[in-house]
């Protein structure tokens, strides 16, 4: 066995053992654990990280942000879908694309937006040899949303915020799901439920902690 083919086996079972692992954790959805079973997380951080890649901790992709947790990740999304389907789906703060790769195995359309120019072509050249045909990556700032593609089915936001950016909120289609790290410092999981006649419904998860969502690009 060649060195890559060996590198190519330990991260298949790493990654089994990080499955594991959340189900221990109580990730259920079984939808969401195929889905970061599929995803090769470690194409996704810095190469001297990529040992690393598996295990349940944040990682730093530089420009002061961070991949997130795997536990993290799977329990966003296993909040957001619920059981459904995501349909078409927005990502605030896309960073290095893990985390839209991992959507984009569970929901129609992804659409994903970062407001670090650096960060996004990392994430262009990290997803590229995945090929995958139903995710959009955009440049921009992701607090004002995506307003050309909206309204989205689901919308979830990979930085802390002290209050629900109100674009966000309008572009949220009815029955819509919105979940986001909510918090200055001391950050839990918001999520905002739209029925079908436009009223609002929040409830309160795990604490988190994220970096802030910032405005503006750079």
């Amino acid at each position: 066995m060649n060195q890559r083919s060996a590198s190519a086996v330990t991260a298949v079972r790493a990654r089994a053992r990080m499955i594991e692992r959340l189900r221990e954790q109580g990730i259920a959805d079984s939808r969401v654990l195929a889905a970061m079973n599929q995803v090769p997380r470690h194409l996704f951080v810095q190469e001297a990280l990529a040992s690393r890649a598996y295990e349940d901790t944040a990682l730093p992709l530089g420009c002061q942000q961070t991949i997130s947790q795997p536990y993290v990740v799977a329990r966003m999304i296993e909040l957001l879908a619920h059981g459904r389907e995501l349909g078409k789906t927005l990502e605030v703060g896309a960073g290095c694309g893990y985390q839209a790769a991992v959507l984009s195995c569970m929901a129609k359309e992804v659409y994903a937006i970062e407001r670090i120019r650096t960060l996004i072509e990392r994430a262009k050249d990290n997803l590229r040899p995945l090929r995958l045909p139903n995710l959009r990556l955009k440049y921009g700032d992701g607090s004002v949303g995506l307003p050309e593609a909206a309204p989205f089915d689901t919308i979830i936001v990979a930085a802390g915020t002290a209050s629900v950016p109100k674009p966000l909120l309008e572009q949220l289609a009815p029955l819509g799901r919105l979940i986001l790290p909510l918090g200055s410092v001391d950050q839990t999981l918001l999520m905002v439920e739209r029925s079908a006649d436009g009223r609002l419904k929040e409830s309160r998860y795990d604490a988190v902690r994220f970096v802030p969502l910032l405005a503006g690009t750079e």
